[in-house]
């Protein structure tokens, strides 16, 4: 089963999303529906898919969990809840029992946006993440380079939760820097109960220039870190289409993991999704 580890959807009619507002984001001011996602993932030969959480919004979450209900290609959604507040494994039974509920995978919060690069690790977080690895979840990880210091704290203290990183922190591709994230990253690839998603690199690239060789350096450290077994491959649409349509972004992953082994391509496109997100749990 080949799976698409991270993908988006949005309704602007339904939920507004300001963050579009920014300029040079006009190419994906759109609605992008389960109508679009089937059509770019069957021309990539994909059969299952993960949605994640686009806001900070649990109506959100629900309203994925509902699609999800209908679908025969979202297998999982990452949703969001409020990590901070005191009933977090109230807002997660909340979802569960609602349409849709077995399909709760996971939890993200838009950790890139907090001031606070120690976020992750207020007790108030831990708490909540703890919630979360009681519900028997996993957690999203979006993060920043210089958050990944934090990231490894909040790993260490949760060790028995399952943590996903995203996009491998966002590394500065287009800006060719390698360190300090190359050495975040291999200290966090080093606690065990950490996953990672090569995913939404193009778009830290030069969007229109970018090519393979750009993102190879990144995705090397990733291998060379995490193994193939520990890492899971997303395309990160409809974002990544400000650089690259779905089927070139499933194209440069297969580009880049060529030196893998069949086996270790099966767990790179489909296993370690799998394991993760328990998606046969469902």
């Amino acid at each position: 089963m080949r799976i698409d580890a991270h993908h988006h959807l949005w309704d602007l009619s339904a939920r507004p999303q300001d963050w579009l507002d920014e300029p040079t984001l006009a190419p994906i001011r759109r609605d992008f529906g389960p109508v679009d996602l089937r059509a770019a993932t069957e021309r990539a030969g994909v059969d299952a898919t993960v949605l994640v959480q686009v806001l900070p919004d649990v109506a959100e979450t629900a309203e994925f969990l509902a699609l999800a209900e209908l679908s025969d290609l979202v297998a999982g959604v990452v949703g969001w809840v409020d990590l901070t507040a005191p009933d977090v494994a109230e807002q997660l039974d909340r979802l569960r029992r609602g349409p849709g509920g077995d399909r709760l995978v996971g939890v993200r919060h838009l950790v890139q946006s907090e001031p606070d690069p120690d976020w992750l690790v207020r007790p108030d977080v831990l708490a909540g993440l703890r919630a979360v690895r009681d519900a028997g979840l996993a957690y999203d990880l979006l993060t920043r380079p210089h958050q990944l210091t934090a990231a490894l704290d909040a790993v260490r203290a949760v060790p028995d939760l399952v943590f996903v990183l995203d996009h491998l922190s966002k590394p500065d591709i287009a800006g060719r820097v390698l360190q300090p994230w190359a050495t975040r990253l291999s200290a966090l690839a080093a606690e065990p109960n950490v996953v990672a998603k090569v995913s939404g690199l193009v778009t830290e690239a030069d969007w229109s220039r970018w090519t393979a060789a750009d993102l190879r350096p990144y995705v090397d450290v990733a291998l060379e870190a995490f193994g193939p077994d520990r890492l899971m491959v997303g395309s990160d649409w409809p974002v990544c289409l400000l650089a690259a349509d779905y089927d070139r972004v499933f194209a440069t992953a297969a580009e880049l993991l060529d030196s893998c082994s069949a086996a270790e391509r099966d767990q790179l496109f489909g296993g370690t999704a799998v394991r993760a997100y328990r998606l046969g749990d469902n």
